[in-house]
């Protein structure tokens, strides 16, 4: 079984989400998404940002920092293109 569930981290990544507005993330295939982009930043060389995370993989980093919110997740219209940034 996978700690913390789908539902738990769709409702961590929502918890700040103001009353009547879109949440942020709405399905599974979106964390799983947001979870690949962070491991692979780790895999790349980025430091965790949560402790004790020595000796896990990248993956099980990156789901935890998005329980425990060190990571947030931009909605599509906010995130920054690689072109945008030169």
């Amino acid at each position: 079984m996978l700690h913390p569930s789908y539902t738990d981290l769709i409702n961590a990544v929502n918890s700040e989400v103001e009353p009547g507005e879109q949440p942020v993330v709405q399905s599974r295939y979106s964390i799983v998404v947001a979870a690949s982009k962070r491991a692979r930043q780790l895999i790349d060389g980025e430091e965790p940002l949560v402790a004790g995370s020595n000796g896990k993989k990248p993956l099980s980093i990156a789901i935890d920092e998005l329980y425990h919110q060190k990571v947030k997740i931009l909605p599509e219209e906010e995130e920054v293109s690689e072109d945008d940034q030169k």
